[in-house]
């Protein structure tokens, strides 16, 4: 299977806090978006190293800078279907 590493940075619009208070505790971003979190897909990339790189450049970049571990990679399997069994919409 092949896949490829699409990289996000999570901008959290409440930054009066700690900014460890922005991360799961294993260290992914938190994001909620109703509460005005923005995430920005920086790219799509053949290889984990080179999402990495990536990060090393944006994070020298104006609103990157101000919250940089607030990256995440992950990684997505090319030609797999996910969500084969539909959803339920709650309100």
């Amino acid at each position: 299977m092949t896949y490829v590493f699409l990289l996000y940075h999570v901008s959290h619009l409440c930054r009066d806090v700690v900014p460890e208070n922005h991360l799961h505790e294993d260290g992914t971003p938190l994001c909620d978006e109703q509460a005005g979190d923005d995430v920005k897909i920086l790219g799509i990339y053949t290889s984990e190293a080179a999402a990495q790189a990536r990060i090393a450049k944006a994070q020298l970049l104006p609103g990157f800078r101000d919250e940089p571990q607030c990256f995440q990679i992950t990684s997505c399997a090319l030609d797999h279907d996910d969500w084969t069994e539909g959803f339920v919409v709650v309100e």
